[in-house]
C-alpha cells in the first residue's frame, strides 16, 4: 500500500510537471495574481552598469565559422583536410566522369610551403581521337558546406592555383548540385609556358540564377595532367567587405555586443595540444595557412577565419576583443610549468601582433595584412575551463606575470571561479560558466547577491539552459536565461561581463544544443535565447535603478529597471523588464518614484516574448514563431496597471520627456 501510494503520488506529480512544461492549462483556468512593482528612479540611488556588461562569445563549434560566419564557399580548399601524407582523402571534392576518362590523386608538389598537398588530375579523354570526352567535359567538383548558396545577380570572386606541363583549357562553373543548371561560367585558357610553374588565376563570376544547393565545377575536355591547389569562391558582398557572411554578422550587430570573446571554448584547448588553435598559423596569406583538425568538435577548418579576422570582426561590430589563449593545456595533455616559457613568448608575440606599432616585428605583420592601426586588445583569458588541472596555476602565473610586465593595462581573466571563495592567485576577472536546467538557472538570478564586492570581477563568459528543457532552442530555456540575466544586471557592480554560448549552429552539424543562431547555406533564424538578448542590448553603460516586487509566491517574478539614452536621437528611456516564470497571469501595479523627467506616452512601447507552448521553438519553416512583439503603450506613466502574461518576458520602454517638452506641459 505504501509503495502504491508513493507511485500514485509520483505519477500525479509527473502529470502536473508535464502540464506545466507543455503550457497546456487552458488560459481561462489560469489564476490571476496581483503584484506590485516599485521602481526608485532617482539619480542619487542609480548605479552605473559597466559599459562592458553584455557581449558575445564565438567558438568554432557546429561549423560556426567554417561553412558559417566565414563566407568562403569551398570546403577543403587546399586539399589538406585529409592530412599531410599522400595519397589522402579529398572529401568533399568528387570526380565528374568515370574512371576511363579521369583519375585524381594527391601529391606533395604544391608551391605553398605550409600546404604541400595538391590535387593531380589526369584526363585520358580528349575532344577528338579514340577516347572522346563527354560533351560537358570531365573534372572535379566541390559542393561546399552542404551546398553553396549562389544568388542571381551576385558576384563571386574565384581563385585557383594551376600547374601543367601542357596548355590548359579549364571551364570554371557554378552549377546546381547535379551540374545541370549552369549559374555562372568562364573558360580559362593558358599556354604551357604560362602554367609550367604554379600560376594563380583570379576572376569574377556573376550568377545568372539562384540555387541554394550549388557546387563549383572545374572541367576540361583536353587530355593531359593538371594540378590544382588553394581553390576559393567568396561572395563579393560580405559584412563590411571583410569576408563575413552578411546576414549572420548583421544578426550579431543587432545585439549591440560590447565585446567578443574568441576563439573558444574547447576549440582553444583541443583534445590534444597538437590540435589546439595556434594563432600564428592562422595569419598571413590564406594560401599559406595550414589549417588544422579541431579534434574536440571533430572537423577540419582551413583557418580562413583566423586571429586577424577575429580581431577585425570585433572592430567591425564596435566590440572590443577578448582573446582566450592556450596555456599549454589540452583535454588530455599538459605542458609542465618548467617548460612553459616558449608558450608564454608565443602569446606575447600574439599580443604584439594585435597591439604593436606597425614598425614592430609582429605589428608589421598585422600592417601587411591591411591594418596598420593597432587593435584594442585589452583583455586576455588564460585558458578555458582548466582550473584544477595539474599545471594550470603554475602556468597561469607565468603568463600573468609576463603579460603584466609588458602590458600592465591588459586585464587578465582566470579560469578559477571566485564567486564563492576568494581566489588564491592574482586576476582582474574570473570566469564563471553555467549550463543547467531552466528551473535551476532561473533560481540563479540571486547567484551573485552575496559575492564579495572586493577583488576580481565576474565574467560569466558562458551560460545557457541545456538538456531536455532546452530542446534545440525553446521558449522555456529563454525565459530562464532572461531571469538569470536580470540577476546579473542587478549585480553588475561585481559582474562585469556576460555572454551566451554557443553562438551559432549549422543545422547540418549540430554538435551542441541549443544555440543562439541557427543557419544553413542560405537561411538563418534566431532562437528564443537569441531574442531574449535583445531585451538587454541597451543595458551596458545604462543606469540601474532599485526595484522591489511585492507579491504572493513572488519567486516566479523578477524585474529590473534601467534608464538609457538612444544613440540615434539622444532620447532617454526608462526600461522596466519583468520575467514571469510562472503559469499565472499577473495584474501588476507599477509605481515609479524619483523621475526627473515626465513620462511621455508618445514613443513609449511594450515588448513581449511569449508563446502558446513553453517548448515552442523557431525553425526554418517558422523562423518568427517565438520572437518579441512590440506595441505602443498609450497608458505609459509613472503609475501603470499592466497585465503580465504567463511564462513571458515583458519590457516597458517609457519615453522620458526632454526638458523643453517637460516645461511645456
Amino acid at each position: 500500500m505504501g509503495h502504491q501510494a508513493s507511485s500514485s503520488a509520483a505519477f500525479i506529480y509527473s502529470l502536473f510537471i508535464l502540464c506545466a512544461i507543455q503550457h497546456c492549462i487552458a488560459y481561462e483556468l489560469k489564476a490571476n495574481r496581483t503584484a506590485f512593482l516599485r521602481v526608485t528612479a532617482s539619480q542619487e540611488l542609480g548605479q552605473k552598469i559597466p559599459d562592458t556588461l553584455f557581449g558575445i562569445f564565438f567558438e568554432e563549434i557546429n561549423h560556426a565559422g567554417a561553412g558559417g560566419l566565414w563566407a568562403e564557399l569551398v570546403s577543403n580548399r587546399g586539399f589538406e583536410a585529409g592530412g599531410p601524407n599522400t595519397p589522402s582523402n579529398i572529401n568533399p571534392w568528387s570526380i565528374i566522369g568515370n574512371e576511363s576518362f579521369i583519375s585524381v590523386s594527391t601529391d606533395r608538389t604544391s608551391c605553398f610551403e605550409r600546404n604541400k598537398v595538391a590535387l593531380r588530375m589526369e584526363v585520358f579523354c580528349d575532344s577528338k581521337g579514340s577516347i572522346v570526352c563527354p560533351p560537358n567535359g570531365v573534372g572535379i567538383y566541390n559542393p561546399g558546406y552542404w551546398g553553396m548558396n549562389i544568388e542571381q545577380g551576385k558576384t563571386y570572386k574565384v581563385i585557383l592555383h594551376v600547374r601543367s606541363s601542357e596548355s590548359v583549357n579549364i571551364s570554371v562553373s557554378l552549377t546546381s548540385s547535379d551540374g545541370l543548371q549552369k549559374l555562372a561560367s568562364t573558360n580559362r585558357i593558358a599556354a604551357a609556358s604560362d602554367v609550367s610553374n604554379w600560376t594563380k588565376m583570379e576572376f569574377l563570376l556573376q550568377s545568372e540564377g539562384t540555387n541554394s544547393n550549388s557546387r563549383l565545377q572545374l572541367t576540361t575536355n583536353k587530355k593531359g595532367v593538371i594540378w590544382f591547389d588553394q581553390v576559393s569562391v567568396m561572395p563579393l558582398d560580405t559584412y563590411k567587405g571583410h569576408g563575413f557572411r552578411k546576414e549572420l554578422a548583421s544578426m550579431l550587430e543587432d545585439l549591440k555586443p560590447r565585446y567578443m570573446r574568441f576563439p573558444g571554448g574547447c576549440f582553444v584547448e583541443g583534445e590534444w595540444l597538437r590540435n589546439a588553435f595556434r594563432w600564428r598559423a592562422t595569419i598571413g596569406s590564406w594560401e599559406e595557412r595550414p589549417g588544422h583538425f579541431g579534434d574536440v568538435w571533430m572537423y577540419w577548418t582551413d583557418d580562413g577565419l583566423g586571429y586577424f579576422e577575429f580581431l577585425q570582426l570585433a572592430e567591425d561590430l564596435g566590440a572590443f576583443p577578448i582573446w582566450v589563449i592556450n596555456n599549454g593545456i589540452s583535454h588530455n595533455d599538459e605542458v609542465d610549468t618548467t617548460d612553459i616559457s616558449p608558450f608564454v613568448q608565443e602569446i606575447l608575440n600574439g599580443i604584439e601582433f594585435a597591439r604593436g606599432s606597425p614598425n614592430s616585428t609582429w605589428g608589421s605583420a598585422r600592417a601587411a595584412m591591411g591594418h596598420p592601426e593597432p587593435f584594442q586588445l585589452n583583455y586576455v583569458a588564460i585558458g578555458n575551463e582548466d582550473c584544477g588541472k595539474k599545471f594550470y596555476q603554475g602556468n597561469y602565473l607565468k603568463f600573468y606575470c609576463a603579460i603584466k610586465a609588458t602590458y600592465p593595462d591588459i586585464n587578465i581573466i582566470s579560469n578559477c571561479d571566485g564567486s564563492s571563495r576568494q581566489l588564491d592567485h592574482r586576476a582582474d576577472l574570473y570566469d564563471f560558466h553555467i549550463y543547467t536546467s531552466a528551473r535551476n538557472l532561473f533560481s540563479m538570478n540571486t547567484q551573485f547577491d552575496h559575492t564579495s564586492r572586493t577583488g576580481p570581477k565576474v565574467f560569466v563568459s558562458e551560460y545557457a539552459v541545456t538538456g531536455s528543457d532546452a530542446g534545440t532552442g525553446s521558449l522555456l530555456a529563454a525565459l530562464a536565461e532572461a531571469g538569470f540575466l536580470i540577476g546579473l544586471e542587478r549585480n553588475s557592480d561585481v559582474v562585469q561581463m556576460a555572454s551566451y554560448a554557443p553562438l551559432f549552429v549549422n543545422a547540418n552539424d549540430r554538435r551542441w544544443n541549443p544555440d543562439a543562431i541557427v543557419f544553413n547555406s542560405w537561411q538563418q533564424y534566431g532562437t528564443p535565447s537569441y531574442w531574449v538578448q535583445h531585451f538587454f542590448k541597451e543595458s551596458s553603460g545604462a543606469t540601474l535603478h532599485p526595484t522591489t516586487i511585492q507579491a504572493n509566491a513572488s519567486n516566479s517574478l523578477v524585474a529590473s529597471a534601467i534608464t538609457w539614452q538612444s544613440s540615434v536621437d539622444n532620447s532617454e528611456y526608462l526600461k522596466i523588464k519583468i520575467v514571469n516564470f510562472g503559469n499565472d497571469i499577473v495584474n501588476l501595479k507599477i509605481s515609479v518614484a524619483g523621475l526627473q523627467n515626465a513620462v511621455n506616452s508618445v514613443g513609449s512601447t511594450k515588448t513581449v516574448l511569449t508563446s502558446s507552448n513553453l517548448m515552442d521553438e523557431n525553425s526554418f519553416e517558422e523562423p518568427n514563431k517565438v520572437m518579441p512583439v512590440q506595441t505602443s503603450l498609450p497608458n505609459a506613466g509613472a503609475q501603470m496597471d499592466v497585465v503580465i502574461s504567463p511564462y513571458s518576458v515583458t519590457s516597458f520602454d517609457l519615453s522620458l520627456a526632454q526638458e523643453e517638452y517637460r516645461s511645456a506641459i
